[in-house]
């Protein structure tokens, strides 16, 4: 015995893929271990003894979901870790069965000292590997955001730009923080994103009332993604440019939609689809804790919400989150935006994974992490999801 992993060859058939630049008809993907061998049309497969095959008929199949904005699901705040009663994997075995391989746990501005030993509890649960979807990172929605846009985030929790804060945040985090929510106008911002840049994080616009010219000194000093376009930013002004009409226009932003067809009108959903490039658009479910769970009363961090009818929202009736996944939601970028199913499915794979600097997953080619969704037609349920490698959910599971 040589010790080496034993290979596990898997073959999964279904109508067509998405991989997602093209489509494929009748298209196999052959997967050994970790990684994909080949993709193609099923013809160009041999069927060896030594091969697992799964074939769906009446079905298609995608690169896993990725969502990089999302604060919780099945019972798990990620602003909370320590008092949720649920843990991580709940949320990742949630996240799983919707076709998900990857999620970017996401925390609200809170006290100071409750932020850091949560950020330092979050990055050791991700490293803990939690079943289901995989954690990719860590995303910081504030602390450095203004208080006239916080939507449903607390007022006493909001602070200036503070590089020494925002250090020891980075530190608190261990090396796992990927993304940062920031307001271009605050005093100090063009700092925060240059020390963003030399971290590695990403610098995303948003919660904010900034100007053009503010938001044009942002963009020049890095800021390169906008943070839930339309929410918690200025509507649209045929004189006045801001942040929201420079975010559609400055081909250097990648823009975040929440697809859950309740906080973006589907207009402004197909005017979004029109004005930036497919691969500049990232669908994002922004869910709470209580996506997956019944309606009841959730948290996201200090804030108490209530889920009514698949609606989460703040007692005062302030939407916060959702409960919609991105297997749902992403179907109105076809619906409402009018894009082709292959950029659609692009907006919640590849782009969100190079959004976030990963290249190795999203996509269906060659050497890439063997992580795949099928879903049955016409209803588009997920039948089976496989995370690099492992088969992490398949229907039966529910029956």
């Amino acid at each position: 015995m040589n010790g080496s992993p034993r290979r596990i060859r898997r073959l999964y058939i279904a109508d067509y893929l998405l991989t997602p630049d093209k489509r494929v008809d009748h298209g196999g993907v052959l997967c050994e271990n970790d990684r994909i061998l080949a993709v193609g049309n099923v013809s160009a497969f041999t069927r060896d003894p030594d091969i697992e095959i799964y074939e769906f008929p009446n079905a298609y199949i995608t690169p896993g979901f990725i969502d990089t904005h999302i604060h919780g699901a099945g019972g798990f705040d990620c602003s909370s870790a320590r008092t949720s009663p649920r843990n991580i994997s709940n949320m990742g075995k949630i996240l799983a069965e919707r076709g998900m391989t990857g999620f970017v746990p996401t925390v609200v501005a809170d006290r100071s000292e409750i932020m850091l030993e949560n950020l330092s509890l979050l990055a050791d649960l991700i490293d803990s590997e939690p079943e289901g979807a995989v954690p990719l990172g860590i995303n910081i929605e504030g602390p450095f955001i203004n208080s006239r846009k916080r939507g449903s985030q607390q007022e006493y929790a909001i602070k200036d730009v503070d590089l020494g804060f925002a250090a020891e945040l980075f530190s608190a985090g261990k090396g796992k923080i990927r993304l940062m929510t920031f307001a271009p106008e605050l005093p100090g911002a063009t700092r925060l994103v240059e020390f963003l840049s030399e971290n590695n994080i990403t610098a995303s616009m948003g919660h904010t009332e900034a100007n053009e010219s503010q938001t044009l000194r942002a963009i020049a000093a890095g800021a390169r993604r906008c943070t839930h376009l339309f929410n918690g930013m200025p509507p649209l002004h045929q004189r006045n440019m801001s942040v929201t009409s420079i975010a559609l226009t400055d081909s250097r932003v990648t823009v975040e939609l929440i697809i859950d067809g309740r906080h973006i009108h589907p207009r402004m959903v197909d005017l979004a689809c029109r004005c930036k490039a497919a691969d500049q658009l990232v669908g994002i479910s922004d869910c709470t804790m209580g996506a997956g769970m019944p309606n009841g009363e959730y948290r996201i961090g200090p804030s108490p919400i209530k889920v009514e009818n698949g609606v989460s929202q703040t007692f005062q009736n302030v939407l916060a989150g959702t409960t919609t996944m991105l297997d749902t939601g992403w179907h109105s970028l076809m619906s409402c935006g009018h894009l082709q199913e292959t950029q659609a499915a692009a907006a919640v794979t590849f782009n969100a994974a190079r959004s976030i600097g990963l290249f190795d997953r999203g996509v269906l080619l060659p050497m890439k992490r063997a992580d795949v969704a099928v879903f049955e037609q016409h209803t588009n349920r997920p039948l089976m999801t496989v995370c690099n490698g492992r088969i992490v959910y398949t229907g039966k599971n529910n029956e």
